[in-house]
């Protein structure tokens, strides 16, 4: 995928996500239900902005803490093993140090019920919280992070795993064992003002709750879903735009923005519309077995193809980017496209010739490829610059894949 200045990353997440605006409901965006837990003096509310997939809640409630609670909650129900995740934050100053904010995961919806959550305080104290049994006592685990945004908070049968971070700061995790909640339990975000009188709100994106793959998966002969989503990169803030039951692959912007170019394992292309959500099957004739080694043209006039063959595994096409007939480019393989030059006048690509990887050019219409490098390591990934000044690609010629640059015709090879 060309590098270029766009104000959106594009971002995949493979594995089963339940946070599309495919399954929102009315109001709630992924989860089923809120409501007060516990005798609380005010009434909570849960306000879901489908544009930007934010929810803002408000919650009062004296406390999580002792052998009951208060406080408000957004919930759905989940079975099985688990990942949550979101970055939250308080709005406004606040009243109470210990007002607090996370994920939440409960046995039942009684005030005194068995759960365990993560959670971050008014004055940034972070801690795991649980209650192993009904009425029982809360007991806390703390961590050394003060005031995180990035919270965490998995399942794994009877062990609970919360991490947490700084947004752009590597995660921090502690855990607790044995807390038996059954297999059904109440999955949700929660906010507690710590104070009978006083009502806090707290704002939550990048809100995802996701199943993780099942023991023995085997990959790319099963498939648990996949997503595409969008990521702001000034600000982190995610967007899931469309989910699909196989794999979706190698997403490419189109240079006016309005599209997407991806293929799944089912081995088409596909162009989806960043206005409507909607995907289409791109014609590409009988070249139907593509994979994820495909990229447009600099002018997105052309679309560059991978497509799997029996003899080569994968040979090198090229199609006018609205669908047509495919044209070959690379008689031999197997041949795995990275970019075409800016100029459009070559296409580059990783090539398995004589038991070994080198990096080679070609003419965007075809003729004979151009070696670019030699070395007997592997080589892999070659892309140009925007200026078409050098080709970086990757190389594990020093013992590790480094990432390496030459100029257009394979000298000045440097890492």
């Amino acid at each position: 995928m060309h590098t270029r200045n766009y104000r959106l990353l594009f971002a995949f997440a493979f594995f089963l996500t339940i946070n599309s605006h495919l399954f929102a409901q009315k109001g709630l965006g992924i989860f089923s239900n809120n409501e007060d837990v516990g005798k609380v003096d005010h009434k909570g509310s849960v306000q879901y902005d489908a544009a930007t997939q934010q929810y803002t809640i408000t919650g009062a409630g004296a406390n999580i803490w002792g052998t009951h609670d208060e406080f408000h909650y957004a919930w759905r129900k989940l079975k099985g093993n688990f990942i949550l995740q979101t970055r939250a934050a308080f709005i406004g100053k606040g009243v109470e140090l210990h007002r607090k904010i996370g994920w939440m995961i409960r046995k039942s919806l009684d005030t005194s019920s068995a759960m365990v959550l993560a959670t971050v305080h008014g004055d940034g104290l972070t801690s795991l919280q649980y209650r192993k049994t009904q009425a029982g006592e809360t007991t806390q685990d703390t961590t050394l992070v003060r005031a995180p945004d990035m919270i965490q908070l998995e399942r794994k049968g009877n062990q609970f795993i919360m991490s947490v971070a700084k947004f752009g700061d590597l995660y921090t995790k502690i855990q607790t064992e044995n807390i038996d909640l059954g297999d059904e339990v109440y999955v949700g975000l929660f906010v507690c003002s710590h104070n009978k009188g006083v009502v806090e709100k707290a704002v939550f994106d990048n809100v995802r709750i996701i199943k993780p793959i099942k023991e023995n998966f085997a990959p790319y002969r099963e498939y648990i879903g996949s997503s595409i989503e969008t990521m702001d990169v000034a600000s982190g803030q995610r967007k899931l735009l469309y989910t699909d039951t196989g794999s979706l692959q190698a997403p490419n912007w189109t240079p006016d923005n309005k599209h997407l170019v991806y293929n799944t394992n089912r081995g088409l292309m596909y162009r989806f519309d960043l206005k409507t959500y909607k995907s289409e099957v791109i014609n590409t004739g009988d070249v139907v077995r593509n994979n994820n080694d495909h990229v447009l043209s600099f002018d997105g006039k052309m679309l560059g193809l991978s497509s799997r063959v029996p003899e080569y595994n994968s040979i090198v096409y090229t199609v006018p980017v609205q669908g047509g007939i495919p044209k070959k480019i690379t008689p031999t393989g197997p041949s795995y496209l990275h970019g075409f030059s800016p100029d459009g006048k070559f296409l580059v690509f990783t090539g398995g010739r004589n038991n070994n990887f080198d990096i080679y050019k070609v003419p965007v219409n075809g003729g004979q490829e151009i070696r670019l490098t030699t070395d007997t390591a592997i080589d892999d990934g070659p892309e140009y610059t925007p200026d078409g000044k050098y080709i970086y690609f990757n190389s594990v010629r020093t013992g590790r894949m480094q990432l390496w640059r030459m100029k257009p015709d394979g000298s000045s090879q440097s890492k």
